[in-house]
C-alpha cells in the first residue's frame, strides 16, 4: 500500500467503526482536551494500551467483537483487536491511521500458551500505523502497563514521534520478541484472512477457545 495519505485513512471502515457514538466517547475521554495530533495520538494510546487488559487466550471468532464500537467496552483484548480501537479513536480525532500486522516470535511465551498455539511464533501481531508531523509512525498497544510490572518487562512507550514497537530485549537482557515477517497495513481489518491463517498455521479453531488467562502471557 502507498505511504501516501489518502480518504479512507480518516473514513469509517466496518470494523474501524470510527463514527460510532462509542469510539467517538471513548476517543474524547482519551484525548481529555489535547488539540497537538502528536499529543492525542499518545493519550490514545495510553488509554488502549492501559486501558484494556491484554488477554492472549480468550480470541473471539465472532466478527461483532472486533468492531471498534465493542472493543471500546472490552475489559480485556489481544493485540488485534485493541489496534482496531486506536485506530478507530485516532480517525474520530482526525489523525490518519490504518491497521497492521507482523508476525512476532516471542521468546518470553509461557509453557500454557506455547501449548495452546504449538510454536511460540504469533503470525497477525497487530499494531496501528498514525500519519504524525507528516510521516507514519507504528504504535503497538498491547501490553499493558500493569500486566508489564507483574513480569518486569518495560511497557512499551509512544510519544507520538517514533515508532513504539515490542522491545527486542527485555530488562535482563533476555531476548524478548522478535519480527521475522511483515505483513503489511490495512485500512481495515482483514477479518477472513486473519482467521485463514490461524487456522493454517495453528490447526482449525485452535486459537478461538474460550480460556481466558491473562497473567500467564510471559514466562516467569
Amino acid at each position: 500500500m502507498t505511504d501516501a495519505v489518502l480518504p479512507e485513512h480518516l473514513a469509517p471502515a466496518d470494523f474501524v467503526d470510527s463514527d460510532a457514538p462509542e469510539v467517538q466517547a471513548f476517543a474524547a475521554r482519551a484525548a481529555a482536551g489535547a488539540t497537538d495530533p502528536v499529543e492525542v495520538a499518545a493519550r490514545l494510546f495510553a488509554a488502549v494500551r492501559d486501558g484494556i487488559w491484554y488477554d492472549p487466550f480468550d480470541i473471539s471468532a465472532d466478527p461483532a467483537d472486533y468492531r471498534a464500537s465493542a472493543i471500546a467496552a472490552a475489559p480485556r483484548a489481544w493485540c488485534v483487536p485493541k489496534a482496531v480501537l486506536l485506530t478507530a479513536a485516532a480517525r474520530a480525532c482526525g489523525i490518519p491511521a490504518r491497521v497492521g500486522f507482523a508476525d512476532v516470535r516471542n521468546h518470553l511465551t509461557t509453557p500454557k500458551l506455547a501449548a495452546r498455539m504449538g510454536t511460540d511464533l504469533f503470525v497477525f501481531h497487530g499494531y496501528t500505523d498514525l500519519h504524525l508531523g507528516g510521516r507514519w509512525v507504528k504504535a503497538t498497544p498491547a501490553f499493558n502497563a500493569e500486566l508489564c510490572a507483574r513480569f518486569g518487562v518495560d511497557p512499551i512507550p509512544f510519544d507520538g514521534t517514533a515508532d513504539a514497537l515490542m522491545h527486542e530485549f527485555s530488562g535482563d537482557g533476555s531476548r524478548y520478541m522478535e519480527y521475522v515477517h511483515d505483513r503489511g497495513v490495512f485500512t481495515d481489518l482483514p477479518f477472513d484472512l486473519l482467521f485463514r491463517t490461524f487456522d493454517e498455521t495453528y490447526g482449525p479453531g485452535r486459537m478461538t477457545g474460550a480460556d481466558s488467562g491473562p497473567a500467564d502471557t510471559f514466562r516467569r
